[in-house]
């Protein structure tokens, strides 16, 4: 399987064509520290006022803070605001 994954880097690279598209990574954006913009989620695993878990395709992400609200949630794009502590990557 890294093959093939090596392989589609370098034809998206060639091609020019962005690797979160076509190795449906998550896109991940960070604006200060009370927002965030996930692309390429599936979907909420868990959400309180103090932690949200998101599933992706190979693992999930974790944040920690307080008062997240989530703003909009579309089948692979998530926007949260809130006071955000920590960010995590978990397999």
């Amino acid at each position: 399987m890294d093959k093939k994954r090596e392989a589609i880097k370098v034809m998206a690279d060639l091609l020019e064509i962005p690797r979160d598209l076509v190795l449906d990574l998550p896109k991940l954006t960070i604006i200060g520290r009370n927002e965030i913009h996930l692309e390429n989620h599936r979907g909420i695993i868990e959400y309180s006022l103090n932690r949200v878990r998101i599933n992706l395709s190979r693992g999930y992400l974790e944040l920690e803070g307080d008062a997240f609200e989530i703003k909009a949630l579309l089948s692979d794009e998530v926007y949260i605001i809130g006071d955000i502590r920590s960010i995590k990557y978990l397999d």
